[in-house]
């Protein structure tokens, strides 16, 4: 029986590796996902553009290695009184992950553990 779950749980997480990479085998310049308004992980913000358009608001913020890292959100209007967001974050121009106000689900690979602020000029 412990064969059988841990079989399962080391399929899955090969499952997870390994669909995305297949993904961006099929498709690696993103443009049949651009085409469907979709977004993935290993974009760049000017494919994320093409297939979102711009955003309402970006936090830009740098590690303490000098690492650019921005937070973008959309705004989508359910009705004059509902809102949702979008997140999406990118480090030093690539798309790392995001997630939707309303979701339990986040994909995070690196992602600081509270959403990035921008820095205060002092």
């Amino acid at each position: 029986m412990r064969a059988v779950i841990y079989g399962g749980l080391g399929l899955f997480a090969a499952m997870m590796v390994i669909w995305p990479l297949i993904n961006q085998l099929l498709d690696p310049d993103f443009k049949r996902h651009i085409e469907q308004h979709r977004v993935m992980v290993g974009m760049t913000k000017e494919q994320v553009l093409e297939a979102w358009g711009g955003p309402q608001t970006i936090h830009t913020t740098f590690t303490k290695d000098g690492i650019r890292q921005e937070e973008w959100i959309f705004e989508d209007w359910e009705d004059a009184a509902t809102v949702r967001h979008r997140y999406l974050y990118f480090e030093e121009g690539i798309l790392v992950g995001g997630w939707y106000q309303g979701s339990r689900e986040r994909d995070a690979r690196n992602l600081p553990s509270s959403k990035p602020r921008p820095r205060s000029e002092s």
